[in-house]
């Protein structure tokens, strides 16, 4: 595989429509859930995004992996946002604005955790 590729999908939005809801279709009802404005929701938009990325990657493998892909990426990610109570559990079929508190946090003591964005050499 080479580490510079040109992307199929312009971006997440045309891999989801394009390919992503036709290639995991599910009967939508009490097992599965989808929201058709799954762009509003953080947690989605977070998995989609990735699910996109690794498909773009992982389709220069001609060998296994589109395998790995559904495996590693599809499955693990698409069980978790068609689950009731994951991202979309208020949307049926519809878009629903419903209070979803983040997790609870209490800031960690001041001086706790250095900044570390700087340049990081990538092992090759």
């Amino acid at each position: 595989m080479s580490e510079q590729y040109t992307p199929y999908y312009p971006h997440v939005a045309a891999f989801v429509s394009e390919f992503l809801v036709k290639a995991y279709a599910r009967k939508l009802g009490h097992s599965h859930v989808w929201c058709p404005e799954w762009y509003r929701h953080f947690e989605a938009m977070c998995r989609l995004d990735a699910l996109w990325r690794s498909w773009e990657y992982l389709r220069q493998d001609g060998d296994t992996g589109m395998s790995v892909w559904w495996r590693d990426h599809a499955d693990h990610h698409m069980t978790f946002l068609l689950d009731p109570d994951g991202p979309f559990g208020g949307c049926r079929r519809e878009h629903t604005e419903f209070p979803t508190p983040s997790l609870p946090l209490i800031d960690p003591p001041e001086g706790l955790f250095e900044d570390e964005r700087q340049a990081v050499a990538i092992p090759a």
